[in-house]
């Protein structure tokens, strides 16, 4: 029964399509509120999900078990505050952490939740939050203003139907996407005259695809003939009519009905919740702590077993355990919180890093164990800002950039007449070609297109905008466009007007566009097609030169397209134009016929240029590529865009080396024999040296993502990717970046971090283990989310490889902690605070050894508590500020970062040699304490105590690497602090003894006798194996 209530409760929600009425919101089915809520606890939950992560902890549960051991008197060893005030320390600062954190997002919410939209009810007009929508509401979007849910389209500001919207935070492309609103709806006089048609949208069950939707409208309207009789109407509705939640209306008004709300939306579905993320530095402390409680459990029963197990044996027991629980010190905790927000501090105020915010100062550590790093393209690794760089044609190389070699782009017809008259009719038949073929629209200002002024273009590739602003410099410009028509102006100021028969957009199957077009002047109709080399080369005339010139723009990072054309006679149009609207309507196999049809137009193309155009990279992405490489980091990118775009980026970045290969993964089928082949052919190709590229086909529905790594071996195929040079994934969905992230995390264990500037790169930057979001032209939303967040992505190596040297107004710090030395000191702290509590602890062992097994603390409580902070606290926390070479060799030998791959700054070599010393060094003092003290055990006291004292002042110093003014004036101010502590806690220190020569040298043999041995050996395997840091230096 428990079983069967826990699944039922762990059940995810199914979810079914449904019928939405128009203006009738649907009251009846529980769909969920039009609330966004990305808090991570409510009023009720906040206490017990906080303490639940803390005590999760093992370190925390253990002394929280010790500090409720205390309230029983036979227990208690010192007073309840030893215990409780450290453990309530480090649980507030948490809460407080937390809740802070909390109350941020939860004031983002309700600023996005309580935005003001228009709802259209026959009622009239309504303004209304945006939490109050409703499935079924009809509500106005306005110009610049966000969508609050997802809408279907029904109509605009504009008589074609036509709106359109920035995406960038959805899908993380910057440039505007076109809508459509259906002709009927748009075709009303008025706003309320939907209300009135009876109107129903039948939609497709919630999903994850934003670039897809199946419904249907049906609109009942009186017939002229029969006026009791309604007539169904019934219209396709694809993705072309939807206006997903989180886009941006960018041109005019749109009126949409609400089809899914909150939870239901593209944009909310596509993210992942907010985690509380644990650094692998934490883990491995944590590891480390159940093995030193072992250790403490079974000195516990040794000596307990020495004594005898007569009597409430027990309780000794465990008196045992809570005098030797100093191994595993509650001061760990709190030292690495504090050690992990010092990072965070000294990382915001890197000058260097101008702009970057610490908004998770629990894994600042992780950005120095980092072995993958998984980045967004557009906007990221780009300034997402198309130039043409050449346009080739035979015969003809025009430097469309300014620049080359007599270059024939920059200017007008006279710059192309020396090349002859009819070279110079192809060229301008290629331009009229690059400035016909393209779903571009000029967008003017205010005051419109009869003012004069120069259009804005916007199109859903930014190359399109490219190309169509090169023929405007070059003096064709595009001045006007909708959807069934298109004009051009000439230099001279003519216009060239042109009707739009036919539309092919682009899609990532046919990896090219076309379109048809009316010359209103002649009459004549062309077919002009735009596309992919491998697609367009393999149905034009062979060319001779068209493979090497391809070869040679591919080779400098250019994206290329080929253009081509094709005249088609009156009576063939007409024929294949009435043989493609009964394909259109046809019911069955509607897509395969019309996709036959638009192949017919394909034959007899002739190839009129090749296009090369240029993404420019963000300042700094090829050095910053470069020595993470260096470093041992593998870079993956993850971008939305199609594989052609994602490989040009990715040579042009140097991403991917200029003599290595390029492996599309890309299965035949999903047959196992194929499957098979495909990872051979993989295994050879990254074998030889290649890099891979996955395309959006073989990720399955956003879960694991490719066919090949679910149906077949995972674990092959990820092995073989990562052994890659890199890995370009494309056509990717925000949920299946994120899947990449965890499919990296589950088989390599290694840690990944994620760099992405969109909203779209949301759930991958909470996926990751180190998430870094980039402010800027997308929005702060990836920001916002991102556990780092920095302005450009040149800053990533400085954030993880490299530390500055800097000099502040108000505080002077000689090192400022990134990544790589956060990683290393917080090691070496953790270490030096278990050897801190190792040592007292085997001093406790030998004193209850000597004295019969006693069960009785060897110093009082207010020396360990002042053993624990001011004697010690300042010296060894100060190894924070440590560093093991200086700034610029960390930056001149990235190789440094590569050892902290391999996870050996926390190691079981490591932790063995630091118990081996505690245990020396806690023998010596302890036995060398018995042996000279004179007949009073407040000798042992003063004499152990003090040699314990400065054996750790010894061992810092030992342990320092670099020495800065801020580790002396700790080291001095632990020292002066222990003096005035023995002249004024007389009750524990024998003032008269304490200033006896007998006292001095005694303290001073055994200080010498447990330290000198750790010098020589530490000397020794300097001269010996001096480290590689202190190689480089030199």
């Amino acid at each position: 029964c428990w079983a069967s209530c826990c699944a039922c409760a762990r059940r995810e929600k199914q979810y079914v399509p449904r019928v939405v009425r128009v203006g009738i919101p649907d009251r009846k089915s529980n769909h969920p509120a039009n609330v966004i809520r990305n808090q991570k606890y409510s009023v009720l939950t906040f206490l017990p999900l906080v303490l639940f992560e803390q005590f999760k902890n093992f370190l925390n549960f253990c002394f929280l078990v010790m500090a409720l051991s205390q309230f029983i008197p036979q227990l208690r060893i010192g007073y309840l505050y030893t215990y409780w005030g450290p453990l309530a320390f480090v649980v507030s600062v948490t809460m407080v952490r937390e809740a802070v954190d909390d109350i941020r997002r939860y004031l983002r919410d309700r600023e996005v939740n309580g935005t003001a939209y228009e709802r259209l009810s026959k009622a009239g007009a309504q303004t209304v939050p945006s939490s109050a929508l409703r499935v079924g509401d009809v509500v106005r979007v306005g110009k610049n203003q966000r969508v609050p849910a997802d809408l279907v389209l029904l109509r605009t500001s504009d008589r074609q139907g036509t709106c359109y919207l920035r995406t960038d935070q959805l899908d993380g492309e910057t440039d505007w996407k076109l809508r459509l609103a259906p002709t009927v709806t748009q075709a009303v006089e008025r706003d309320e005259d939907l209300l009135d048609l009876g109107g129903s949208v039948y939609a497709e069950r919630p999903g994850r695809d934003i670039h897809g939707f199946i419904g249907t409208l049906t609109v009942a309207r009186l017939s002229p003939d029969q006026q009791q009789q309604p007539e169904q109407q019934q219209m396709a509705l694809s993705v072309e009519n939807t206006v997903w939640a989180n886009t941006v209306v960018a041109s005019g008004w749109a009126l949409g009905l609400v089809v899914y709300t909150g939870p239901e939306t593209r944009a909310v579905m596509n993210n992942s919740k907010p985690r509380s993320k644990f650094g692998m530095t934490d883990v491995e402390i944590n590891n480390i702590t159940k093995v030193l409680v072992a250790c403490v459990l079974l000195l516990s029963l040794a000596l307990l077993a020495l004594k005898g197990f007569g009597g409430q044996w027990y309780k000794y027991f465990w008196r045992f355990f809570l005098l030797f629980s100093y191994i595993v010190p509650l001061a760990l905790r709190v030292n690495l919180d504090v050690a992990k927000m010092t990072y965070s501090f000294f990382i915001m105020r890197d000058k260097k890093l101008e702009g970057n915010i610490v908004r998770n100062t629990t894994i600042p550590e992780e950005l120095g164990r980092i072995s993958y790093l998984l980045s967004d393209k557009t906007g990221t690794l780009t300034e997402n800002e198309m130039v043409i760089r050449s346009l080739l044609q035979a015969g003809l190389a025009a430097n469309a950039g300014g620049g080359g070699e007599g270059g024939s782009g920059g200017g007008g017809p006279d710059s192309v007449t020396r090349l002859g008259a009819d070279l110079a009719a192809r060229t301008a038949e290629a331009v009229r070609a690059v400035a016909l073929c393209h779903n571009v629209t000029p967008v003017y200002d205010e005051a419109g297109a009869d003012s004069g002024g120069a259009p804005a273009y916007q199109a859903s590739s930014p190359d399109e905008v490219a190309l169509v602003s090169w023929t405007a410099e070059v003096g064709l410009a595009l001045v006007h466009r909708d959807q069934t028509s298109m004009r051009l102006r000439t230099p001279a100021g003519a216009e060239l007007a042109y009707t739009v028969l036919h539309l092919f957009p682009f899609s990532s199957e046919t990896k090219r566009m076309g379109i048809v077009v009316r010359d209103e002047a002649t009459g004549d109709i062309a077919f002009y097609a735009k596309g992919a080399d491998t697609v367009i080369g393999a149905l034009v005339q062979p060319v001779d030169w068209l493979e090497e010139e391809v070869g040679n723009l591919a080779r400098e990072g250019l994206r290329t397209l080929l253009v081509a054309k094709r005249r088609l006679k009156r009576d063939f149009y007409e024929d294949w134009s009435r043989r493609y609207e009964q394909a259109r309507l046809a019911v069955e196999n509607r897509s395969e016929r019309m996709q036959q049809l638009q192949q017919q137009l394909d034959s007899g193309l002739e190839l009129l240029c090749v296009t090369g155009v240029e993404d420019r990279l963000q300042s700094g992405v090829r050095p910053t590529l470069e020595t993470l490489r260096n470093a041992g980091v593998r870079v993956w990118m993850l971008t939305g865009d199609k594989m052609e775009t994602a490989c040009c980026i990715a040579k042009s970045s140097r991403l991917v080396d200029r003599s290595g290969g390029l492996f599309a993964f890309q299965p035949a089928s999903l047959r196992s024999a194929d499957l098979d082949k495909e990872l051979r052919n993989m295994a050879r190709r990254v074998e030889a040296g290649h890099s891979v590229v996955i395309s959006g086909e073989c990720l399955q529905y956003g879960y694991y993502l490719p066919q090949a790594a679910v149906e077949q071996d995972e674990r092959r195929f990820v092995q073989l990717a990562c052994q890659a040079p890199a890995v370009v994934v494309c056509r990717c969905s925000p949920t299946q970046k994120a899947e990449v992230v965890r499919l990296l995390k589950d088989h390599t264990g290694k840690r990944c971090a994620a760099v992405g500037d969109g909203g779209n790169d949301v759930a991958m930057i909470q996926e990751a283990d180190c998430g870094m979001g980039i402010a800027g032209k997308e929005g702060l939303q990836a920001s916002l989310a991102a556990d780092f967040s920095i302005a450009r992505f040149q800053h990533v190596t400085r954030l993880m490889l490299v530390s500055q040297d800097t000099v502040g107004r108000v505080y002077r710090c000689p090192t400022i902690v990134h990544g790589r030395r956060c990683y290393k000191n917080t090691s070496v702290l953790a270490q030096f605070i278990v050897h801190r509590g190792l040592i007292i602890s085997t001093m406790q062992a030998a004193f209850s050894a000597v004295f019969f097994y006693v069960a009785i603390s060897l110093f009082p409580g207010i020396l360990m508590i002042g053993y624990a902070t001011i004697f010690t606290m300042f010296p060894v926390f100060s190894l924070v500020l440590d560093k093991d070479v200086a700034s610029a060799t960390a930056e001149k030998f990235p190789e440094l970062y590569r050892d902290l791959l391999k996870g050996r700054e926390l190691s079981a070599k490591l932790l063995c040699i630091w118990v081996a010393i505690s245990i020396y060094q806690g023998g010596v003092i302890m036995y060398g304490s018995i042996w000279l003290f004179q007949g009073s055990f407040l000798h042992i006291v003063s004499i152990g105590f003090t040699a314990l004292v400065f054996t750790e002042l010894i061992m810092v110093a030992l342990t320092v690497r670099t020495w800065c003014w801020q580790i002396i004036v700790a080291e001095l101010v632990s020292l002066c602090s222990y003096l005035a502590a023995v002249f004024i806690l007389t009750q524990y220190f024998d003032r008269a003894f304490i200033l006896t020569l007998n006292f001095l040298w005694k303290v001073s043999a055994i200080t010498a006798v447990s330290s000198i041995p750790i010098v020589a050996l530490k000397l020794i395997r300097y001269l010996m194996s001096p480290p590689i840091a202190r190689k480089l230096q030199a």
